[in-house]
Parts: C-alpha cells; structure tokens; sequence
C-alpha cells in the first residue's frame, strides 16, 4: 500500500467564524505546499464556544461552513478532514457535532464521509474543566470507517478517545489509520493526551492522527495542543509546537504489516473474552 503523507493542523479557534476559517486557510495551504496528501483539523475547527449559553452556528453539510472548507481542500489538492462543525438536526435545538471527510483532489471536492461524535463530555472536576455537552449535542449512533485516498481510516472525535472499545470496533471493520480531532483541555491534556493516543496506537496496532485545538480561546476555554501522529508502534512521528501551526509525517503501511505480522496480537484475541 502506498505511503500517505499527513499534517495534523493545529488552531486556536474562537467563536469567530471568518477568522476560524482565515486560520485553517491559511495553515492547510502551508501543509499541503509542504507536500501533505490528507491534512486533518481539530475539533470545533470553525467554531468554539467559549461560554455554555454561546449559540453554535449550526448549518446543514450543504451551508457555507462545509462549503469554505470544501473550496478550501480543492484550492490545495488535498483529502481534509474537518475535525468537526455544528451540524444542525430537527429534532430539537441540539445539534451534532461532525466530522467531515471532503476528497479535494477532485474538483467538486465532493463530501465522502461523516461521523457523529458517540461520546458526549459531561464533567464536573473540581478545580478544573466543567462542560455539559449533552445540553447542545446530540450523540451519534454508529461508528465510521471511511476510505482517504485509498486507505480506511476509522473516525472519532476528542473524548472518543477514552473509549478502548470505539477503536478496536473501527480496527475490526478494517481501519489502518485513526483519526481523533480534539478540544482536549489543558487540565486533562497534560496528563492523559499522549499517553491516551499512544495507548489506541499500540493496542490497535494502528497510526493515531490527531489534530488539537491549542492554547486560550476566551472564558475559561484553554486547550492542551500537542497535536501528534503515532505509529502503530505507539512512537511519535510528529509534534506540533505550543502554537497554532501544523505538523506532518509519511505514514508507511508496509512498517505497519511488519508490525502486525512480528507481533499478531490481533489474531491472538480470546474468543470467550
């Protein structure tokens, strides 16, 4: 299987929209004139809320949102992945919060994929992060496997990723590579992000591609940043730096079957367990 070269963007977004969008623009052309073939946002990439009563600009996938990140991956030539938006549903005033894959390599920049966040961050820590994400998002109801430039790339979003199972289902339905846009904050970041990507690497002897929102963005809203890609191996490839920036690595699925091959735990799995 062919290489993938991959960039985790790395932003500080704000309730402000346009400048959202100006900031991503502006980093996922840096990536992909870099060489970058997939280049993968964070969650909330167009819009963070910074205060529980802020309402989210929730559109359709067919709204301007979607849109300036479609023009945004045809501009460059490259698959994006759009860590998530508000995605709008009728059913009450909740929303969705989406991840969107958009193929930019083809003129339309057509929407190949999309996943609804399952696991919704309703803390409490004293001292630390309070969110209810439950009072405006909706959880999904179904994991996703989708297929970036040839590969299948099992979807999640931020606190995803303290759910073993999630990853091992998407590994089971085929993914090669996972991918987890975050908002992860500062206070559970500097003890649990890392090590929490390392860990879904390793078990799942898969690459982790996750893009982190970093550093103030109003209120009391502080993300960890640390954006990273891990190889199956659980080694870290690349690193963004304490800014809003981008990193990239070559991820090599020939390395990945020498990997699974020389230690088969996948196969080696109790039926009864």
């Amino acid at each position: 299987m062919t290489p993938l070269d991959c960039a985790v963007v790395q932003l500080c977004s704000t309730p402000d929209v346009s400048q959202n969008l100006k900031d991503a623009e502006r980093l996922v052309g840096e990536a992909a004139r870099a060489g970058a073939h997939f280049v993968a946002l964070p969650e909330n990439a167009a819009f963070l809320r910074t205060e529980p009563s802020m309402p989210a600009p929730t559109q359709s996938l067919e709204g301007n949102i979607i849109g300036a990140f479609r023009e945004m991956a045809a501009a460059h030539g490259v698959w994006l992945l759009v860590g998530s938006f508000p995605e709008a549903r009728e059913e009450d005033h909740r929303y969705y919060n989406t991840s969107v894959i958009i193929d930019g390599t083809r003129s339309e920049a057509p929407i190949t994929s999309t996943y609804r966040k399952l696991h919704l961050f309703d803390i409490d820590m004293k001292g630390g992060e309070s969110q209810k994400e439950s009072d405006w998002i909706a959880a999904g109801d179904q994991p996703v496997v989708a297929s970036v430039s040839g590969v299948q790339v099992g979807l999640s979003i931020c606190y995803d990723l303290r759910f073993p199972e999630l990853y091992r289902r998407l590994t089971d339905q085929g993914a090669r590579a996972l991918t987890v846009p975050s908002a992860f904050t500062e206070h559970t970041g500097k003890d649990h992000w890392l090590t929490l990507l390392r860990a879904r690497a390793i078990e799942n002897q898969s690459f982790v591609i996750a893009p982190n929102q970093f550093g103030h963005h109003g209120g009391k809203r502080r993300s960890y940043g640390k954006s990273a890609i891990i190889d199956p191996w659980g080694l870290t490839l690349a690193l963004a730096p304490d800014r809003p920036s981008w990193a990239m690595a070559r991820i090599d699925f020939d390395h990945q079957d020498l990997i699974r091959e020389a230690l088969p735990c996948l196969s080696h799995r109790n039926a009864n367990v």
